[in-house]
C-alpha cells in the first residue's frame, strides 16, 4: 500500500510539472500566432499603433522574454522544493548455478524498487529566487519600453508618409503654376514681347519640378513600405491612412502635451536603472551567501525481491533518512574577491542611477523647449508659405496685365518653392518633437 501511495505521488509530480511547462509554452505560442491580413487596411494613427502592438514580431519577442523570465524563476524555486526519483531494476541469472566444491547452488532472479526523495537549500538559492523577481520586473519594463518605442516609430513613420504626400501636392501645385507661366511666356515670345531664353528657363524649371515630384513619389512609397514593416503586413497590402497631417499639428494637441507634468518615477529609464540597483544589491547578498551552509535532507525507500527461493542475506534497510550540512571553510580568497566585485558593481549602478536621475530633469526641459520652438517655427514657416503663395498669385496677375516681368514671375515661383520646402521641414521637426516628449513622459 505504501509503495502505491509513493508511486502515485511521484507520477502526479511528473504530470504536474509537464502540464505547467506545456501551459506556459502554449501561452507563449498563442501570442506568436499571426492574423490574416486583409487586402486593404484603413488605419488611423491610433489604429495603426494598436495594430502594430498586436502583430510586430520584435514586440512579440519582448513579450516572450517576460514568459521566459517567469520560467527561469520557477526553475529556481523548483530547485529548492522536494524532488523524487523512481528506480526499478531486474536481473536475470539465466539459470546459472554456482558450484561450491561439487555442491551446486542456483542463483535466483531478483528485482529492486527504489524511491528517493530529497530537498536541499542554501542562502544563494533563496537570493536567486529574489533575483528572478527583479529580472521579471525588468523584462516587463523592457516590454513596455519596446511598446512605447514601437508606437513612437509608428507615429513618426505615419507622419512621414503624410508629409511626403503633402510635399507631392505642393510640388504639383508649383508645377501647375510653372506650366501656366510657361504657356504665358511662350505666348509673349510668339508676339515678340519676350525672349525665347526666358521661356526655355521656365521649361527647365518645370522639368526640374517633374523630377522632384517623381523622386518624392518614390520616397512616399518607401516610407509606406517602412510603415508596412512596422505593422508586419505584406508588401501587396494597400494601406489607407485615415488620419490627416492637421491632426499632428493642432495647437490644442501641442498645448495638451506640454500640460503633462514630468514625474521622475514614471520614466521608464529611471525605473530600469532603479531595478538595476536592486539587482546589484541582491548580487552582493548572493556573493555573501557563498560563506553560508548548504542543508540537504533525503529519504530513500528500497524493496528488493528475489524471484524464486530467497537465498543469502539482504542487508539493505527498506527506509533511510539522511541529513547533510556542509559549510565552506577556505577558498584562497575567491569568495572574498567575489563579494568585493559585486559591491563595486553596486556602487557603479548607484552612480549611474543618480547621474541619470539628475539628467532626466534637464532632458525634460530640453524636450519641452524643442516642442515649443518646433511649433513656433512651424507656425512661422506656414505663414511664410501663405505669404509667398499670395505674392506669387499677385505677381502672376501683374504679369498677365503686363505690370510684371518674366524675371519677377520666376523669382516669385522660386520663393514659393523655397517656402514650401521650409514648411515641410518644420512639420517634420514638430512631429519628431512631439514623439520624443510623449515617449519621455511615458504617454
Amino acid at each position: 500500500m505504501k509503495k502505491k501511495i509513493v508511486l502515485s505521488i511521484c507520477l502526479f509530480a511528473i504530470c504536474a510539472n509537464g502540464i505547467w511547462a506545456e501551459d506556459h509554452v502554449m501561452a507563449a505560442t498563442k501570442k506568436a500566432e499571426t492574423r490574416e491580413v486583409p487586402a486593404t487596411l484603413n488605419l488611423s494613427l491610433t489604429e495603426a499603433q494598436d495594430y502594430a502592438v498586436e502583430t510586430n514580431r520584435s514586440l512579440k519577442n519582448a513579450s516572450l522574454a517576460v514568459q521566459k523570465a517567469y520560467a527561469q524563476r520557477w526553475q529556481t524555486i523548483a530547485s529548492m522544493l522536494p524532488s523524487a526519483d523512481l528506480s526499478w531494476s531486474f536481473t536475470s541469472m539465466m539459470g546459472y548455478k554456482m558450484d561450491f566444491g561439487g555442491m551446486s547452488i542456483p542463483m535466483n532472479d531478483n528485482g529492486t524498487l527504489g524511491i528517493t526523495a530529497a530537498v536541499g537549500i542554501n542562502g544563494q538559492a533563496i537570493v536567486g529566487a529574489l533575483l528572478n523577481n527583479v529580472a521579471i520586473d525588468m523584462q516587463k519594463l523592457n516590454l513596455q519600453q519596446s511598446e512605447d518605442n514601437l508606437r513612437a516609430n509608428i507615429k513618426t513613420s505615419y507622419a512621414s508618409v503624410l508629409v511626403l504626400e503633402n510635399v507631392v501636392k505642393l510640388l504639383e501645385s508649383s508645377l501647375a503654376n510653372i506650366e501656366r507661366m510657361a504657356e504665358m511666356t511662350q505666348r509673349s515670345v510668339d508676339v515678340g514681347a519676350a525672349e525665347q531664353t526666358t521661356a526655355d528657363l521656365i521649361k527647365v524649371r518645370a522639368n526640374t519640378l517633374k523630377n522632384n515630384i517623381n523622386a518624392n513619389l518614390r520616397s512616399t512609397q518607401l516610407a509606406m513600405n517602412a510603415l508596412k514593416v512596422l505593422l508586419d503586413v505584406p508588401a501587396e497590402t494597400e494601406l489607407v491612412l485615415t488620419s490627416t497631417l492637421e491632426d499632428f499639428l493642432s495647437a490644442e494637441a501641442v498645448l495638451a502635451l506640454l500640460g503633462n507634468d514630468f514625474v521622475l518615477e514614471n520614466n521608464l529609464n529611471y525605473q530600469l536603472l532603479e531595478k538595476n540597483v536592486d539587482l546589484a544589491k541582491k548580487h552582493v547578498h548572493m556573493a555573501g551567501w557563498a560563506y553560508g551552509p548548504t542543508v540537504a535532507l533525503a529519504y530513500q525507500y528500497s524493496d528488493k525481491h528475489y524471484f524464486g527461493k530467497e537465498a543469502g542475506l539482504n542487508m539493505t534497510p527498506p527506509n533511510a533518512i539522511s541529513l547533510n550540512i556542509s559549510m565552506p571553510l577556505w577558498s584562497s580568497g575567491k569568495r572574498a574577491a567575489g563579494v568585493v566585485e559585486k559591491k563595486i558593481a553596486l556602487e557603479e549602478a548607484r552612480n549611474t542611477f543618480a547621474e541619470t536621475a539628475n539628467n532626466l530633469g534637464i532632458q525634460n526641459e530640453q524636450l519641452r523647449y524643442n516642442l515649443q520652438n518646433g511649433y513656433e517655427t512651424y507656425m512661422n514657416e506656414k505663414d511664410n508659405m501663405d505669404v509667398t503663395q499670395r505674392v506669387f498669385e499677385s505677381t502672376t496677375n501683374k504679369f498677365n496685365q503686363g505690370a510684371a516681368s518674366n524675371l519677377d514671375l520666376v523669382n516669385a515661383s522660386n520663393d514659393l518653392i523655397t517656402a514650401q520646402s521650409s514648411y515641410v521641414q518644420a512639420v517634420l521637426t514638430l512631429v519628431n518633437a512631439q514623439v520624443e516628449l510623449e515617449k519621455f513622459l511615458n504617454l
